[in-house]
């Protein structure tokens, strides 16, 4: 298949295809991006993996990196700064499995900019230039990129970046409305994601602050763009994927989940992780999954604590279910809950 016949078929003119999962360090694993595909993501890009090829088999550098059994299209982002170690990251992604590769020049974490990764790239253009022309052009599948306004305010240059892009062969620009500066403070803007919409002919991904269905569809409205990518307002709360689908079919909101379900679907998950993960890092991981989902919760605070005190799986899953189960037959409901989780993701 041609690097335009994939991005077309995730452009497609179907709602779920403008949905998709924002990478994120340490959450967007396999377990993570399978469920949210269930719930109607149309596309998920794993975690970033670093191109320094010293790390490259390390534990945590396999985790990212396991593709197996995923829906396809499959998308690896890389992260890094010399762009000769891109291009053999991503020629070393493609022969893993990767049907594209995503390059990451937004993250704003401050190990990563240090090294002159991530959102740090932003401060030297003609080094930016050479790593998307670089990495184009080591493989043969659609190379696109995740970046952010700029990296100081008052100096966003994301304009002359995407324009950049579209020359370099970039097939698709996932765009976070903020510079490195802001973190994820303030508010996300717009304005300059519409702005670039407008300047380039490649598919724009609009990111930031999008945490409910109403926003979603505010949000492709304002902007024009070809899709949206929804990253910490789906950490415990897998479902979004779903409401904001119907909600832009229908202009109906969904009722939130019921309790029962929401069990059903954190033990799944706690499930897979355990089986990705293994005994010791499935637990640990999973904790972190467990406090999202249990956010708002009717004494959800003591009900942590006592969490992460666990040191098995099977434990763990046992004080989850039991958990939920004592809000069931309490009759607690989920409907006064979802506000409050989204304020506390978007402080």
């Amino acid at each position: 298949m041609s690097k335009n016949n994939v991005i077309r078929e995730l452009f497609d003119r179907s709602i779920d295809k403008k949905i998709w999962v924002a990478p994120m360090a340490g959450v967007t694993d396999r377990p993570f991006r399978t469920l949210c595909k269930y719930f109607g993501a149309g596309h998920a890009v794993s975690e970033m993996m670093t191109a320094d090829k010293t790390l490259r088999m390390t534990k945590k550098s396999l985790y990212r990196a396991n593709f197996d059994g995923e829906i396809a299209p499959i998308s690896a982002q890389i992260a890094g700064s010399d762009p000769l170690e891109l291009a053999e990251a991503a020629r070393y992604q493609v022969a893993n499995g990767a049907q594209i590769v995503d390059i990451n020049m937004g993250c704003p974490a401050k190990k990563v900019c240090n090294k002159l990764a991530g959102s740090a790239l932003l401060k030297d253009e003609d080094l930016v230039k050479r790593i998307l022309d670089t990495v184009v052009n080591a493989v043969d599948v659609p190379v696109t990129l995740k970046t952010r306004l700029g990296f100081l305010n008052g100096h966003e240059n994301i304009l002359r970046v995407a324009e950049c892009a579209e020359n370099s062969g970039i097939q698709a620009l996932a765009l976070h409305g903020r510079t490195r500066e802001d973190m994820y403070l303030n508010t996300a803007r717009y304005d300059l994601i519409t702005e670039v919409k407008k300047i380039i002919n490649i598919p724009v991904i609009a990111n930031g602050d999008i945490d409910s269905p109403e926003k979603a569809k505010y949000v492709l409205d304002v902007t024009k763009a070809d899709a949206i990518m929804i990253g910490r307002a789906a950490q415990g709360r897998p479902w979004l994927f779903r409401e904001i689908a119907h909600y832009l079919r229908t202009g109906e909101k969904l009722a939130a989940p019921e309790i029962i379900e929401v069990r059903d679907v954190l033990l799944g998950h706690l499930s897979e992780l355990y089986e990705f993960y293994g005994e010791y890092s499935g637990c640990r991981i999973a904790r972190k999954h467990i406090a999202w989902y249990t956010k708002g919760l009717h004494s959800s605070n003591e009900f942590r604590q006592r969490m992460y005190k666990v040191e098995n799986t099977a434990q763990q899953a046992q004080v989850v279910a039991q958990y939920f189960n004592q809000l069931l037959e309490h009759g607690h409901i989920m409907s006064d809950i979802q506000i409050e989780q989204v304020d506390l993701l978007n402080p």
